[in-house]
């Protein structure tokens, strides 16, 4: 037991190091507090929401190169946990940016300081998903992200398929978290522990109910499944990403999918483990039951399901929702490898991935902002009339397929050869094919923008300077990570030794 002179000295250490969070917190607050005083303001609270991101960034950027677990292991800081994290902040910063230039989001006199006030809100629930260690503190996690999320896909309440999409977020996201709990409370029954390392020493040193352990296992990682949008729980997807403002698709899309596959890892790692075994080969389980195959068939089902169904989309949100469910099953190739190479490639396949579908999504933003639709027949001459979006739509598409010299291109590069070295050839074979399958629908974006209507006489859109600036910032690093990309690969190897104790 410890003495309270230990306590309280690891309590302090444990705050220390939960200043982004508290930062978050505080951002919040003051982000309401701002728009109570300053009620004609409709932006204060994403402009406050952007100083208290940076802010964050600022001491999060201070918690790099190693572990502690905080406050009685309920959280834990590394390099892994810390790496994500920055995936989640630069794309909320971004998506808030982004907002500002939504006429979605900015018609009718709709009040937007809630709007940015629950972004922060998520934010933090991110954080802490990011972080967990505890089946509690997981859960606690996804609901603070989940409910923030509910509310954002619906903000343009007065939009019927943004309602639509809200309570059928609403509604699936209820039973497949009641699904998690569940097998939460089956977890503790068997092992009498919420920690997950006290329930992997437990794992370790005594026998356990195949049945019931597959049972509550595959109800947990259906939890987690959910929030990557895997098949087959990935009914929500197309649905929410439609009906959602541009920017909270965007969002769901990167920041709230680096949060889910954050969680999955952790929770694999830390639960099902053997943490005795040679590190070289990562897959040494406590069980007799192989997750590794379960999250490749996963992996496998997902990626094609995804791209082939996109293929037939006529609407370019709902194809970059299917295009995000195919991603789901390259990043849980990644997941099913499980060793230095395999989380590093993860690490490396996320950061590059929010860049540019954070991209994409502005472009679409900025095309409804003059066309007020998203359907593909209305992009036929956008690269003549918009001649910027289209370049950069076409560098974001090209990107997304993984073609050089993209960053794209390194991200699945790094992904499959982590899936050779590891001796499942067959698998990166499904994942180039579906590579190729993707090529098809992502072609056929700028097929419609630039092989359509030339010379119509329709106007040219318009579109402010600054936003521009903005969506150069998200074009210009696909771009140069596809020619200069050893810093990022560097700092994802580092954080990938450190998360798995190399």
């Amino acid at each position: 037991m410890l003495s309270l002179d230990v306590f309280v000295q690891e309590l302090i250490k444990s705050v220390s190091l939960f200043k982004p969070e508290t930062t978050l917190v505080i951002t919040f607050v003051v982000a309401i507090v701002a728009d109570l005083i300053f009620k004609k303001s409709r932006s204060i609270s994403g402009y406050i929401a952007i100083l208290g991101f940076i802010v964050a960034g600022f001491f999060l950027a201070g918690q790099s190169g190693f572990e502690y677990k905080a406050f009685s292991n309920l959280l834990i800081i590394d390099g892994f946990g810390n790496f994500m994290k920055w995936i989640v902040l630069l794309s909320s910063f971004f998506v808030v940016i982004i907002s500002f230039f939504s006429k979605e989001l900015y018609s009718e006199n709709r009040p937007l300081s809630e709007y940015f006030s629950i972004i922060i809100g998520m934010t933090f629930g991110m954080f802490l998903l990011v972080s967990s260690a505890n089946l509690i503190m997981i859960y606690l996690a996804v609901e603070t992200m989940s409910l923030s999320s509910y509310m954002l896909s619906g903000y343009t309440k007065e939009i019927k398929r943004s309602s639509e999409a809200s309570l059928k977020y609403l509604i699936f996201g209820a039973v497949s978290s009641g699904i998690m709990l569940y097998g939460m409370t089956l977890v503790f029954g068997l092992t009498g522990s919420l920690n997950l390392h006290s329930i992997n020493a437990f794992l370790n040193a005594n026998p356990v109910n195949n049945f019931m352990m597959i049972l509550s296992g595959l109800m947990i990682l259906s939890g987690f499944a959910y929030k990557i949008s895997a098949v087959p729980f990935h009914f929500w997807t197309p649905d929410v990403y439609e009906g959602a403002p541009v920017t909270i698709t965007a969002y769901l899309s990167v920041a709230s999918k680096a949060a889910g596959f954050a969680i999955l890892l952790r929770f694999l790692k830390m639960t099902f483990i053997d943490t005795a075994a040679d590190n070289t080969a990562f897959w040494h389980l406590v069980t007799n039951i192989d997750w590794q195959y379960i999250i490749i068939v996963l992996s496998v089902i997902t990626m094609t399901f995804g791209n082939l169904t996109a293929i037939w989309q006529t609407n370019v949100k709902r194809l970059l929702a299917y295009s995000a469910i195919a991603h789901a099953g390259y990043l849980l190739m990644g997941v099913a490898v499980m060793n230095e190479i395999g989380v590093a490639s993860i690490l490396i396949y996320f950061l590059f991935y929010m860049i540019m579908n954070l991209g994409a999504f502005m472009v679409v933003m900025l095309i409804a902002n003059n066309t007020g639709s998203e359907e593909l027949d209305d992009y036929k001459g956008l690269g003549y009339r918009a001649p910027i979006l289209g370049i950069a739509m076409t560098l974001f598409m090209i990107s997304l397929t993984g073609l050089p010299p993209t960053a794209g291109f390194i991200g699945k590069l790094w992904l499959f050869s982590a899936v050779i070295d590891s001796g499942f050839l067959w698998l990166a074979v499904i994942g180039v094919v579906n590579s190729v399958i993707s090529l098809f629908y992502y072609v056929k974006v700028f097929k419609f923008m630039y092989l359509h209507d030339v010379d119509s006489e329709k106007p040219a859109l318009s579109y402010s300077p600054a936003s521009i600036v903005v969506l150069m910032f998200l074009a210009i690093p696909t771009l140069l990570f596809g020619l200069w990309f050893q810093p990022i690969i560097d700092w994802a190897n580092k954080s990938a030794m450190i998360f798995l104790g190399m």
